[in-house]
């Protein structure tokens, strides 16, 4: 089954295309890496997956559904900047996503807390950037999606960090759902990647099965990464 299916995409800020008529196909049951360089139209593509940016051309589903409300329910979405106020506490965020998904699992949420260690007296506005990108983390992989969305959710942190956040998203992670990460970190995220899409000027440059493009190339994907956006 596709989880997710794009035709010919296209969405414009002020005239300019982030996207140029995209098209892309993606089977359920995948971890995916989504990279490109800065302004190839990640985010953006992102946001309408998650049904959270209108005003777009072409086709695009979700589970057989338009990016909508009822996809809301199915998608769980981790945008690239922080959405939880200053003031809120481990307790409050997780009470607050309880009330927003039916699908939360706030012991799942919990156990994740603990997983990285957080410190659940504190406020994120006392918290450290890795600690906030934790958080957030917890939150968005403790609902029982279909399809995860996240956007840059190893940027800004340490490598140590990086490691531990990825272990944190994989464990627990349903096979028959869809994980998409978005990153420029591909080295760190390369191992877990089952495939692979490049974006640049909001198309899709390069697509294919991890092993498949590592043997095409001979190299791994950071280095085919460098490659084809130098060439």
């Amino acid at each position: 089954m596709n989880a997710i299916e794009v035709r010919h995409l296209t969405k414009r800020y002020r005239g300019r295309p982030a996207l140029d008529e995209l098209s892309l196909r993606l089977e359920i049951g995948q971890i995916v890496g989504l990279v490109g360089d800065n302004g190839s139209g990640k985010t953006t593509l992102l946001k309408i997956l998650a049904g959270v940016l209108a005003d777009w051309t072409g086709e695009v589903t979700v589970l057989g559904r338009v990016p909508g409300p009822e996809t809301k329910a199915l998608v769980s979405f981790l945008p690239d900047a922080s959405f939880l106020a200053d003031s809120s506490t481990c307790e409050r965020a997780v009470n607050q996503y309880r009330l927003f998904f039916e699908d939360f699992e706030a012991e799942r949420a919990w156990e994740m807390i603990r997983f990285f260690k957080l410190p659940e007296d504190r406020s994120l506005k006392e918290m450290s950037k890795g600690m906030r990108e934790k958080l957030q983390v917890a939150l968005a992989m403790s609902r029982n999606a279909r399809v995860y969305l996240l956007d840059e959710p190893i940027s800004g942190v340490d490598p140590a960090s990086r490691e531990v956040i990825l272990r944190g998203i994989l464990d627990g992670l349903d096979p028959e759902s869809l994980l998409l990460i978005s990153t420029h970190l591909i080295h760190d995220v390369e191992p877990v990647l089952d495939s692979a899409v490049f974006l640049h000027e909001g198309r899709v440059l390069l697509q294919g099965e991890a092993d498949a493009l590592r043997e095409e190339y001979g190299c791994g994907l950071d280095a085919i990464f460098r490659k084809v956006y130098n060439s």
